[in-house]
């Protein structure tokens, strides 16, 4: 089974932003942390900034399934939205901070919809979890 996993803006400096709320280990250290764990499991990685090369990854449908965190694109990405409703493969938004503890503005989700559920509030481990959800 192939997992992707995506993560949108601000993410790729995970280790060392605001590691009260998002910790202190890299997404790169976390990813090897999961890839000994799940040795059975290929998984892929993808971060970007940028909200259509993010669609552009999600539409190259090589994975069987797919774990996001839009990061910011969460509250607004109507685009992002469309784009993992036209996915017909299991799909999990992961939050890594509890966004209903955030500000309000963090407290609504509009590509939650489109996904088969949502882990929020278990820090990294909520990649992990996700992927637990996904096995066979």
């Amino acid at each position: 089974m192939k997992t992707l996993i995506v993560n949108g803006p601000n993410l790729n400096l995970l280790g060392t932003r605001e590691p009260e709320i998002y910790g202190n280990i890299s997404m790169e250290n976390y990813l090897e942390k999961l890839k000994s764990e799940f040795t059975t499991l290929e998984i892929m990685y993808y971060q970007s900034n940028i909200e259509g090369e993010i669609i552009d990854r999600l539409q190259q449908d090589d994975f069987d399934a797919v774990i996001i965190n839009p990061g910011a694109y969460t509250h607004y990405s109507y685009a992002i939205a469309d784009c993992l409703k036209n996915i017909q493969k299991p799909k999990v938004e992961v939050h890594i901070s509890n966004i209903y503890k955030r500000e309000e503005f963090r407290q609504k989700s509009v590509t939650a919809a489109c996904t088969d559920a949502v882990l929020s509030g278990f820090g990294m481990d909520g990649y992990r979890l996700a992927i637990l959800s996904l096995k066979p």
